[in-house]
C-alpha cells in the first residue's frame, strides 16, 4: 500500500488539480462558480472540459459519464467514449464544454411519480461543479443533477442543492444582525455507514438475501451478540484485507475514510469519514456504498447494506452528523461559555424549532420497508422524533424557559487511580444512543436513517426547515441593533424554546414509558412507512418547500408517489420470495424429513416390535403439526398478497401491506423457523444464522 498522502485524491479532479491544469483566469472563474455560484459560460467550460479530459486519459479513462442520483436513491451512469471518428478512418479523443455541462439520458425508465409518461423520454443532466469529478473504473464520472424536459427535478441532488441555497441566504441574514459580513454558509455531513459482510457461498444459497437483501426466514443463532464481544473486537483477517482495499480505493477517490471497526452484531462493521460539505459528503457516501459492494467479492464476501438483514440481532444504520459552517466557523459550536454565546443560542433554538415543527417530515425522510424493521427495535432510535441536548445544554434551555439564573458546570478532572494513566477532563455532556436527534458537542447526530438510504432527503428537509426557522428570526429582528437587538433576541429565544420544549427529551428512548409520554406531549408516532409517508403531501410540507423554492407541489407529490410505489414493490417482492421459498425449498425438505422419520419408526418396529418409539413418534407428530401450520400460514399469506396487488390506490395498498400482509408474513416466518430446530441439518435447505454469521 502506498502512503496515504501519495494516493489521497489522486483520482479526483479537485481544486489542487484544477489549479495545476487550468489557466489562471479559467481557474479563478471556475472557483467563483464553485464558491460563489456565479454562472459558467461555455468558453470557460470548453477549457475546463479539455483539461479534465486530458487528466482523465492520463488516469486511464476511456469513457465519461454524467453520474447522477435518480429517485431510485442509488446512482446511475451511462458511459460515452472520448471518441470522435475522422473521415480518414481514424479517431481522435474529444470532450467538449457542452458535453461537460449537459447530458441527455433517457428519462422514461426512471421513477418519476407521474411527472413523465413512458413515451416522454427526454431528460437532462447538468454538471454540478461543487462536487468534484473523479475517475472510477476507467470512466470519468461527472456529478450532475437530473431534470425532466419541462424542468422538474427527477433526482435527489437538485432539491438538496436548492435547500443549501436557502439556508445560506437565511443564515447570512441572521449573521448580518450580529454585525458579520456576507460569507458562504454551508451545512456539513459526516455519514457513519454500517454494513454486514458474509460469505459469498452462504449468500448464493439464500434466495431471500439475493432477491431482497434480508433473510425472510431464520431461527436465532445459538450465540448472538449477547456476549458483547464483537463490538470493537479484533477484525478477522479476511475482513481486514477487505477494509484495507476499501480504504485505498476511497482515499484515491478523495473520500476521507477515517474510522473502521466491528459493530455490535456478529459480521457487522462500520466505516466513518471526516465530515464535509453536505452535497459532496452524500456523493461520497453513495460512492462508498458502491465500492463496498464491488470490492467485497475480491475477498469471497458479500456486503449487505439492508437495514435489517437478520432478525433478532442489530440492524444497520447510517448516522447523519449535521452541522452549519460559515467560513471556518461552526455555527453550532457553543464555545467556552454557551450562555454568553448569543449567536449559538439563536442557531440552537432554530434547530429545536425546525425539528419540532417538521418532526413528521424528518421521520418520513428515513421511512422504508427495511428501516421499519430497525426503528424502535432496542438497537435504533424509536420512530418518534425527539432531541437530546445533554446535561449542560439541557440546563441552559431550562434556565431560559423558566427565566432562572444558570451557573455553568465545571469540567471535572477524571483520575483513573493508576499513576501511569493520564488524568483528563470529562465532557459536560454524555451521549444518548437512544435519541433520534442528539447534540454531540458541535453538531447534531440524526440517528434514524437506515444503512441503505440516500441521505439527500433527510438533509434537504433539515436544511429547509432550518432555513424557515432562521427566516422567522431574521424577519422578527429586522431593523434592530445594539442593546435593542440583544434584548429582543433573548426574548425571542425564550419564547421559541417555550413553544417547542416538548421535542426535547433527555431520557431513555427505548423505554416503554416514552411512547406514552410522547403521546401526552403531542409528538407524532408513525411506526411504519405507510403511516409516515402521507405527511409529505400535507399542505404544511408543500408550503415549506414552496416558500424556499426547494420543491414545487408537483415535485413533492411525485416523490410521495415514488416512495409509495417503492414500498409496495419491495413488499410484493418479499411476499413472492417467501411463497416460493416455502413451496420449493422448505415444505419439500420438511416433508422429506417427516418421511425419513416415519421410515425409521417403521424399520425399528419391524426389527424390534417391543421397542419404545414414543420419542420418534412425538417428533413425527411435531413435524406433521408444524407442516399444517406452515400450509395454513402460506395459504393465508397467498390470499392476502393476491388481494393486495389488486388494490389500485398506492396509499391504500401500503396501508394493507403494513397492517395486514406483513403480520401474515411474520406468521409464516415463525412457522418455518419453528421447523428449523426440529428438522435435521442434512435436510434443511438453506444456511442457518449459525453458519452465515460465524463464517471462517
Amino acid at each position: 500500500m502506498s502512503h496515504v498522502s501519495e494516493i489521497y485524491g489522486s483520482m479526483v479532479f479537485n481544486e489542487h488539480t484544477m489549479q495545476e491544469r487550468l489557466p489562471s483566469a479559467t481557474y479563478k472563474q471556475l472557483m467563483r462558480t464553485i464558491k460563489d455560484g456565479e454562472p459558467l459560460n461555455l468558453e470557460v467550460a470548453n477549457v475546463v472540459a479539455h483539461a479534465m479530459k486530458e487528466w482523465a486519459i492520463e488516469k486511464g479513462a476511456t469513457h465519461y459519464t454524467h453520474w447522477f442520483q435518480p429517485l431510485t436513491g442509488i446512482t446511475s451512469e451511462k458511459h460515452d467514449a472520448f471518441l470522435d471518428p475522422t473521415p480518414d478512418g481514424r479517431a481522435i479523443q474529444s470532450f467538449s464544454g457542452k458535453e461537460l455541462i449537459q447530458g441527455e439520458p433517457d428519462a422514461s425508465s426512471f421513477p418519476s411519480g407521474g411527472l413523465r409518461a413512458t413515451f416522454e423520454a427526454r431528460g437532462y443532466t447538468a454538471w454540478d461543479p461543487t462536487s468534484y469529478a473523479f475517475v472510477k473504473d476507467e470512466v470519468l464520472c461527472i456529478p450532475t443533477a437530473f431534470c425532466s424536459y419541462t424542468g422538474e427535478a427527477l433526482d435527489k441532488k437538485t432539491p438538496l442543492l436548492r435547500s443549501m441555497v436557502a439556508i445560506d441566504e437565511q443564515a447570512n441574514r441572521v449573521l448580518k444582525l450580529f454585525g458579520e459580513g456576507h460569507q458562504k454558509v454551508v451545512t456539513t455531513v459526516g455519514a457513519e455507514q454500517e454494513y454486514f459482510l458474509i460469505s459469498e457461498k452462504d449468500y448464493a444459497k439464500r434466495l431471500d438475501l439475493v432477491l431482497t437483501g434480508r433473510t425472510l426466514f431464520g431461527y436465532p443463532p445459538c450465540k448472538g451478540q449477547e456476549l458483547e464481544e464483537h463490538y470493537f473486537g479484533a477484525i478477522r483477517p479476511t475482513v481486514n484485507e477487505f477494509m484495507k482495499e476499501l480504504d485505498d480505493e476511497l482515499w484515491k477517490l478523495g473520500v476521507s475514510a477515517k474510522t473502521k471497526h466491528n459493530e455490535v452484531a456478529p459480521a457487522q462493521h462500520e466505516l466513518a469519514p471526516i465530515f464535509s460539505n453536505s452535497n459532496r459528503a452524500i456523493d461520497e457516501n453513495l460512492l462508498t456504498m458502491e465500492k463496498m459492494k464491488l470490492l467485497a467479492s475480491h475477498h469471497g464476501l458479500v456486503c449487505l447494506q439492508h437495514e435489517k438483514p437478520f432478525e433478532g440481532i442489530n440492524g444497520s444504520g447510517k448516522h447523519n452528523n449535521w452541522a452549519i459552517s460559515a467560513g471556518k466557523k461552526n455555527l453550532l459550536d457553543p464555545g467556552e461559555n454557551p450562555m454568553e454565546n448569543l449567536r449559538f443560542l439563536v442557531f440552537l433554538t432554530g434547530v429545536i424549532q425546525a425539528v419540532d415543527d417538521y418532526q413528521e417530515l424528518l421521520r418520513m425522510s428515513v421511512a422504508s420497508a427495511g428501516n421499519d424493521h430497525r426503528l424502535g427495535a432496542n438497537e435504533a432510535p424509536p420512530a418518534i422524533v425527539s432531541i437530546f441536548l445533554g446535561d449542560e445544554l439541557g440546563a441552559i434551555v431550562d434556565a431560559l424557559i423558566s427565566d432562572k439564573e444558570y451557573t455553568s458546570a465545571e469540567r471535572v478532572a477524571m483520575d483513573l487511580g493508576v499513576s501511569v494513566l493520564p488524568n483528563f477532563l470529562k465532557d459536560n455532556t454524555d451521549r444518548n444512543r437512544t435519541s433520534p436527534f442528539a447534540f454531540t458537542g458541535n453538531k447534531f447526530e440524526f440517528r434514524m436513517p437506515g444503512s441503505a438510504v440516500n441521505l439527500s432527503d433527510a438533509n434537504t428537509i433539515l436544511n429547509t426547515a432550518m432555513a424557515k426557522s432562521l427566516k422567522e428570526f431574521a424577519d422578527a429582528m429586522e431593523g434592530k441593533s445594539g442593546d435593542e437587538f440583544e434584548a429582543a433576541a433573548i426574548a425571542y429565544i425564550k419564547d421559541d424554546l417555550r413553544k417547542h420544549q416538548r421535542i426535547i427529551f433527555n431520557g431513555n428512548g427505548y423505554s416503554d414509558e416514552w411512547p406514552v409520554e410522547a403521546e401526552r406531549r403531542g409528538l407524532a408516532n408513525h411506526p411504519t412507512t405507510a403511516d409516515a409517508l402521507p405527511c409529505f403531501i400535507d399542505q404544511k410540507s408543500i408550503d415549506l418547500f414552496g416558500e424556499f423554492n426547494v420543491l414545487s407541489e408537483v415535485e413533492v407529490r411525485s416523490r410521495y408517489e415514488v416512495k409509495l410505489e417503492k414500498y409496495n414493490k419491495l413488499l410484493n417482492i418479499e411476499a413472492r420470495t417467501m411463497k416460493r421459498m416455502v413451496r420449493r425449498f422448505f415444505l419439500p425438505a420438511i416433508n422429506s424429513f417427516a418421511a425419513d422419520v416415519a421410515k425409521d419408526i417403521a424399520q425399528v418396529k419391524a426389527a424390534l416390535p417391543s421397542a419404545d418409539q414414543s420419542f420418534q413418534e412425538r417428533k413425527l407428530q411435531t413435524v406433521v403439526d408444524g407442516t399444517k401450520r406452515v400450509e395454513e400460514a402460506l395459504d393465508a399469506l397467498n390470499t392476502a398478497h393476491l388481494a393486495n396487488v389488486e388494490i389500485a390506490d398506492q396509499q391504500e395498498r401500503a396501508n394493507d401491506n403494513a397492517h395486514h400482509v406483513i403480520p401474515l408474513m411474520d406468521e409464516l416466518r415463525a412457522a418455518i423457523d419453528a421447523m428449523e430446530i426440529v428438522v435435521d441439518d442434512n435436510h434443511w435447505p438453506v444456511p442457518t444464522y449459525n453458519e452465515i454469521l460465524f463464517y471462517c
